[in-house]
């Protein structure tokens, strides 16, 4: 059919009425993976052989519309990705990733203002949301050696290559959280030094760590960390002296907030990960014995109750995001030291234990890299303070040992930074 299409975005029957402020439509099915488009425009987006990244005006008017419809309903294989080019859309930055994934979909969208951007009118599946950028390297810091505390760092890289040591900066400390903000920054805080301590590191995006900021919260060792709501951090859990469930909330400008009263089983040396892509849940940890219950955080922050364990009871282990949306727990101490993984769903579910890969050891960490894989490294297996490290693929396979590069050490932390790889 030619002509212009006016008022049938979703396909409603009724005379199509022609109208010089309608919409045209493009006569070729886009099949290429990129396609540029403009405003005033429909485009039939055929995905059968892969997925197409739809790039949008780089300046637009109000009232500008375009639509997108799934010519082959093949979205759902291969999907489409809209690429706002440095406009907000549904008042998200750039940064995000739009992604339509249901199969015969059509999306009609309306540029409205500088703040809100391009907003949908009409998408046949509107729980689609922007999703916050992946980080795609990461950083470990802190911990001992066991002769002593230290405050170096050793970047990892978009393909998981550790670098070598870089000296420290700020004050020498085992134990203490690590988690990703705002994006594409990380920060250290809380651990122990001659004492427990509440102060923190802030980490730029070029992976830089800055000197000490006096701490905010209940000074504490042992916590776990992770990112919530896309560009926020949790700190939770930990131990003064005595076991605590407190939480400290962190926002996208690395601002740690006050004490939250804690909900769940007070305990230390557990570990967290974000899932979903925008919630967290902590896991595992000691009381007065290792337990494998978890308490999942909402995309706001606020922390469930207990939820009975799933797998080996055990603490000291380490967790991380991968698959941008899922989680992992690995290794740890139960009986003895273990190498054994729980995959965590991303509807925050623990999976029973999969037998280790790569040598049992407890007192490591772990973290997100290259946008879907994660890395757990350092740690403790028999004999003594180690660098290995394993790398987990996008689909939450451990590989075996990769020798470790830099120092040695146990109970340092770590975070994912930068989107860029």
């Amino acid at each position: 059919m030619s002509g212009t299409i006016v008022d049938n975005l979703t396909r409603t029957s009724g005379t199509i009425a022609p109208t010089s402020g309608g919409l045209s439509w493009s006569s070729d099915v886009i099949t290429a993976s990129t396609a540029t488009v403009e405003g005033g425009n429909g485009y039939w987006i055929n995905t059968t052989s892969n997925a197409c990244t739809v790039t949008l005006p780089s300046s637009a008017e109000i009232g500008d519309k375009i639509v997108l419809a799934d010519y082959a309903r093949t979205w759902a294989t291969n999907n489409l990705i809209i690429d706002s080019n440095g406009l907000n859309f549904q008042g998200s930055p750039d940064t995000y990733t739009v992604d339509y994934s249901t199969a015969g979909q059509s999306i009609s969208i309306i540029y409205s203002d500088s703040t809100k951007g391009w907003i949908p009118i009409s998408d046949d599946a509107v729980t689609d949301a922007p999703v916050a950028p992946v980080t795609q390297k990461a950083i470990v810091g802190y911990g001992t050696t066991g002769s002593g505390v230290s405050s170096m760092t050793n970047l990892v890289s978009s393909s998981g290559v550790v670098a070598s040591d870089v000296t420290g900066v700020g004050t020498d400390r085992m134990k203490p959280g690590a988690a990703s903000y705002g994006y594409d920054k990380a920060l250290f805080a809380y651990g122990y030094a001659a004492a427990v301590t509440s102060l923190k590191n802030l980490v730029n995006n070029l992976g830089v760590v800055a000197a000490d900021v006096t701490g905010v919260g209940t000074a504490r060792e042992s916590p776990a960390a992770a990112t919530y709501g896309g560009d926020k951090a949790i700190f939770g859990y930990g131990s003064t002296g005595s076991n605590v469930s407190m939480t400290n909330l962190v926002n996208n400008s690395g601002v740690v907030a006050a004490d939250v009263s804690g909900v769940g089983t007070a305990r230390s040396y557990l570990a967290a990960a974000e899932y979903g892509t925008d919630k967290a849940l902590f896991g595992y940890g000691y009381t007065s014995s290792a337990v494998s219950l978890t308490n999942l955080v909402s995309n706001t922050g606020v922390v469930a109750a207990d939820v009975s364990g799933v797998g080996t009871a055990r603490n000291a282990l380490a967790a991380a995001t991968y698959g941008t949306d899922k989680a992992i727990f690995g290794y740890g101490i139960a009986s003895g030291i273990v190498s054994l993984t729980n995959l965590v769903n991303n509807l925050g579910v623990v999976a029973a234990d999969v037998t280790g890969v790569g040598s049992a050891r407890n007192a490591l960490t772990a973290t997100n890299y290259g946008g879907d894989k994660a890395i757990f490294g350092f740690g403790v297996p028999s004999g003594g303070a180690s660098a290995i490290t394993n790398l987990v693929s996008s689909s939450g396979v451990v590989a075996t040992d990769t020798a470790g590069v830099g120092t040695a050490r146990y109970y340092p932390a770590a975070a994912g930074f930068s989107n860029s790889a």
